[in-house]
């Protein structure tokens, strides 16, 4: 790869990083591994750069990498994590009831998305978390917008039913 193309691809992994770690939390509800997958999709679009831009939406290109690394994740054989020591509670501090709030309501919905099949995940995370058109998210995924429009319909009608989103359960 040449100077010129170097410079714009890491200018198009500064510019997107946040976003792409935001998408991976969605399509994966961890942190680490929504960063994970933001490296490996950054990754695979550096090793094929010349074609990412040829394609004409880099944006999108990148955002199908993810969707299928994310896949391809649950095909490959995990070693399981053991965790030896729970983590000590931490006492409430004053003026943190708020923040604590915010982060149980992000919790429970985090724990309802991952209770959605692979597809209507991806399809809800794009379409409201990411902000994207089903037109957009049906290029992205590689289907067609009536799919689009059936997974989310289908995936919102999980969710309505799921018990950590029930109104009055959240604090």
């Amino acid at each position: 790869m040449d100077s010129r193309a170097e410079t714009e691809f890491t200018e198009f992994m500064h510019a997107r990083w946040p976003r792409l770690v935001r998408l991976g939390y969605g399509l994966t509800g961890d942190p680490g591994l929504a960063e994970d997958l933001a490296q490996t999709a950054l990754a695979k679009a550096f090793a094929s750069w010349p074609r990412v831009r040829r394609a004409g939406d880099p944006d999108a290109y990148v955002r199908r990498i993810m969707v299928n690394a994310n896949s391809n994740r649950f095909r490959k054989r995990r070693v399981p994590e053991r965790l030896m020591d729970d983590p000590p509670d931490a006492p409430p501090r004053a003026g943190t009831a708020d923040a604590t709030r915010e982060h149980d309501d992000r919790s429970a919905l985090i724990a309802a998305l991952m209770d959605l099949p692979q597809g209507q995940r991806a399809v809800v995370v794009l379409r409201y978390w990411m902000d994207m058109t089903e037109t957009e998210v049906a290029a992205t995924l590689g289907c067609s917008v009536g799919n689009v429009k059936s997974q989310a319909s289908r995936a919102l009608a999980k969710l309505r039913l799921s018990s950590d989103l029930a109104e009055g359960k959240l604090p």
